[in-house]
């Protein structure tokens, strides 16, 4: 007798529910899976590797142990916390989303996911992490690590850039989802596969695979084939002169505006394009700022997800002081206010 059809994503739960139970890495967000814990870890990893994202993720905490002190922090605050995690519009969209939980919700996050992903920051993949993991809904959450497993386990071809794509891996996902305490386990083993095993760069690791009798890219010895990936745009290369204003001991910086990118950051005052010495004293003189030298300090670039930065840097010294700038010394700088990664190399030559 013909034993019945099993459909792949169904025939894994099992056994990889049993190997995660058996290999999972302890992290701190792991140890007590909190709505708020799994959410605010999920925002964090989002564009930063787990390692990078731990003192943050532990700090943030201490500082903000509760949905209704991050709703009440003070935007400064918030930022600094924040500084060198980059994607700054993250932490914003957190502070907007528990304002509005605390406001709607009684401080506690839904599990709902058509409710999470009405707050500000949480898409699909972000609201099925906190269903399943924290709640034990049978909600997926599928991100680059689960559509790799999934397309490889299918040896589909399609474009994993494509949205319809994703949206149709969560929904197959969806129909063989356990639920309980089996969400949440499969939920973090698709992910955990994903990162340590069923790997983006290199060979995949099958022989460690758990599920590999049920992967039909294994069985056809093309792992390497997928997943399918388009190629991204090109980023965009933008020139900065940066500025190293100095008056006595005390440093020039600005606020960036409120939309943008780095909307709302600190930075150091920069023109577009590679200036020369004398086209930045003409600039200062028209500041008022009484520039006594332009000494040039350095390139740096700095890639973000569409445009590149390339930098130069001077400093210079002044006789006086501009309205338009915060001037404070070097300590205030690097312990109160919030100067994105991509300035790091020019915060280093403060003295």
């Amino acid at each position: 007798m013909q034993e019945p059809y099993i459909h792949p994503l169904q025939a894994i739960v099992p056994p990889l529910i049993e190997w995660y139970q058996k290999n999972r890495i302890e992290w701190p967000f792991r140890k007590d899976p909190t709505p708020y814990h799994v959410w605010l870890s999920e925002i964090m990893l989002q564009q930063t590797r787990i390692e990078a994202a731990l003192p943050y993720y532990e700090r943030f905490l201490t500082q903000l142990p509760t949905v209704e002190a991050l709703a009440a922090v003070e935007d400064d605050k918030l930022m600094k916390l924040w500084q060198g995690l980059g994607y700054y519009s993250r932490a914003r969209n957190l502070k907007k989303a528990a304002i509005q939980i605390c406001e709607q919700y009684g401080g506690v996050l839904p599990k709902d996911v058509t409710l999470l992903k009405k707050l500000p920051g949480i898409g699909d993949y972000t609201a099925g992490a906190i269903s399943s993991i924290a709640y034990g809904c049978p909600e997926p959450a599928v991100d680059g690590n689960v559509l790799r497993v999934i397309m490889r386990l299918t040896a589909c071809s399609d474009d994993i850039m494509l949205p319809a794509v994703r949206t149709r891996v969560a929904d197959t996902l969806r129909s063989f989802y356990p639920s309980g305490k089996d969400a949440s386990l499969f939920t973090e083993g698709l992910m955990e596969l994903g990162e340590v095993v069923c790997i983006p760069n290199g060979e995949a690791r099958c022989s460690l695979c758990p599920i590999r009798g049920h992967c039909e890219a294994f069985r056809r010895g093309e792992t390497d084939r997928y997943p399918v990936r388009s190629s991204k745009k090109e980023r965009r290369i933008e020139k900065k002169t940066i500025l190293l204003l100095k008056n006595s001991d005390r440093y020039a910086i600005i606020r960036r505006p409120e939309k943008g990118l780095l909307a709302g950051l600190w930075e150091f005052p920069s023109l577009d394009g590679h200036l020369t010495a004398d086209d930045i004293g003409a600039w200062c003189k028209e500041k008022g700022l009484a520039p006594q030298n332009a000494i040039p300090c350095g390139k740096a670039k700095h890639i973000f997800s569409h445009v590149e930065w390339h930098m130069i840097g001077y400093q210079i010294d002044c006789a006086s002081e501009n309205a338009d700038y915060v001037w404070a010394d070097t300590e205030i700088i690097r312990s109160e206010y919030a100067l994105p990664t991509a300035f790091r190399f020019y915060v280093a030559l403060l003295d």
